[in-house]
């Protein structure tokens, strides 16, 4: 007992570099042989303590020694079925100090697993998985359930145990109780991480999704849950989920749109700028077309999402926002009853700088047929469209998809004489004058959008009027003039400039 106790008066500093030299000079084989052989409760508590004191070392160093690299051979292999048998034996209730040595084996397993390249070869090794299941089940403290959690949310973050794990007997269902009702904080957030692990590979994805209880479990956590960490962790994990397509219904459907609601929440209000972020990128891979009307429809979804779009602090959420409302979008049809829904709220991201796919998603709308009328009378779409084209902010790409948008509006008959205002013809002038070889599409589209207004013979006094109007005009009609002569052909158009230019003038 005193060479002991003065062992761990020599062991118990945070000195990596003396761990290291401790470790190979074959403290850890010592005192491994020595537990083997102790029955007295006493000793096995203080070796307990010097083991976890020696191996607070580097990683490397505690790599060479559990394999057996270093000078005086491996011991991992033995100390880790030795600590079992003992952590087994302290459950039972038939050691003194038993939380202590619970706490101080658990350590060191902890300080294990923190080796990447051990997990694999501790998840598999005999008894190990059955002692972390048990955390549900032993009477422990706070500190020995959170740590045993740790250890298992360690394990976890290994590819080649994501599988194994979540097939063992138990395990799910003890990770389950632990972070649905622990009282320990510490226990719920390493439960947390490890779902979040496990949900990470694709052969756990859908019978996890399958699960109600763990759903929940994950909707609890992401909502009520205190720390920060642990709500980050619970929605990356439905993030997780939603990355397979087969998962996509089930969880959008889920529990009357409960995770919806919960990733409503957290993209909308989570004070962890992580949690908001993985919210909106659970929400981008939710969205497809056989989800897009249960989303669009999901009361103050689409509004929540063009709000953080526009207005939340970080601009990495705004852009994965952003992201979720137009994949979103793009697949909502003008049959589905949140069809305006999804317009107004396109029209709010709209004037955020880090949502550059508005713009794209209206294009692909007004070439639909279908659409046209509704999209041209909404409210707000003209103007926001005209906006994008006159911005200083506004990019090449973001211009020409609100100039042809524009241009595909105007290919409704019913639209034309709508359409005729002065906010859509500044906008027009606008795209009609651009310079630049990146803006030549832009700016044909422009012209063609003219050229249709003008068909409507009640526009054409109005337009010959607009400031400016004509002038681009003229130019494009020289621009025009001087392809044809070099022998150039418009790619799907005619030449329209002139004989629009001369009916222009022929109604002033």
């Amino acid at each position: 007992m005193a060479a002991i106790t003065n062992a761990c008066a020599e062991l118990d500093h945070w000195d990596e570099a003396k761990h290291n030299a401790e470790l190979r000079y074959g403290i850890a084989n010592i005192l491994s042989l020595l537990l083997s052989n102790s029955n007295n409760d006493d000793e096995i508590r203080m070796i307990c303590a010097a083991l976890e004191m020696v191996f607070r070392c580097s990683t490397d160093v505690l790599w060479e020694t559990f394999q057996g690299l270093g000078s005086d051979g491996g011991v991992g292999s033995a100390i880790v079925i030795l600590l079992l048998r003992l952590v087994e034996r302290c459950e039972s209730g038939d050691m003194k100090h038993a939380d202590v040595s619970i706490l101080n084996i658990t350590k060191v397993l902890l300080y294990f697993s923190r080796v990447s390249d051990l997990r694999p070869t501790l998840a598999r090794h005999q008894g190990l998985l059955v002692a972390l299941v048990r955390v549900s089940t032993s009477i422990l403290n706070s500190e020995c359930r959170t740590l045993r959690m740790r250890v298992l949310a360690n394990l976890a973050n290994h590819e080649d145990n994501k599988s194994l794990m979540f097939e063992h007997a138990g395990l799910m269902e003890a990770v389950l109780k632990i972070a649905a009702i622990d009282l320990s904080e510490g226990a719920r957030e390493y439960a947390s991480a490890a779902l979040m692990d496990l949900a990470s590979s694709p052969f756990n994805q859908i019978p996890m999704a399958r699960n109600d209880r763990l759903l929940g479990t994950l909707v609890k956590l992401s909502v009520v849950d205190d720390k920060n960490e642990t709500r980050e962790y619970a929605v990356s994990a439905m993030q997780n989920l939603a990355f397979s397509k087969d998962n996509r219904v089930r969880l959008a459907t889920y529990g009357s749109g409960v995770v919806l609601e919960a990733l409503k929440k957290t993209v909308s209000s989570d004070p962890n700028d992580k949690a908001r972020r993985r919210a909106a990128g659970a929400l981008t891979n939710l969205a497809y077309n056989d989800t897009a009307e249960r989303m669009g429809c999901h009361k103050g979804l689409l509004k929540t999402l063009s709000e953080v779009s526009s207005k939340d602090k970080n601009s990495d959420v705004q852009e994965r926002a952003a992201l979720a409302l137009t994949k979103i979008a793009t697949s909502i049809t003008v049959t589905m009853p949140c069809f305006n829904a999804m317009l107004d709220a396109l029209l709010i991201a709209a004037l955020s700088k880090h949502a550059h796919g508005v713009a794209a998603v209206l294009r692909v709308k007004a070439r639909m047929v279908e659409n046209r009328s509704r999209m041209a009378q909404h409210p707000g779409v003209l103007e926001t469209l005209s906006e994008i084209i006159i911005s200083q902010i506004s990019n090449p790409k973001e211009r020409d998809n609100a100039v042809r948008t524009l241009m595909h509006l105007t290919n409704e008959n019913s639209n034309r004489r709508h359409m005729c205002r002065s906010v859509v013809l500044n906008a027009l002038v606008k795209g009609a004058g651009l310079t630049g070889y990146e803006n030549d599409e832009a700016r044909d589209s422009a012209v063609i959008a003219i050229e249709r207004l003008a068909t409507e013979h009640s526009n054409r006094k109005a337009m010959a009027r607009h400031d400016g109007l004509l002038v681009v005009i003229a130019l494009a009609t020289e621009r025009e003039a001087k392809e044809e002569l070099m022998g150039k052909k418009k790619t799907g158009h005619q030449f329209l400039a002139k004989p629009l230019l001369m009916s222009l003038l022929v109604a002033m």
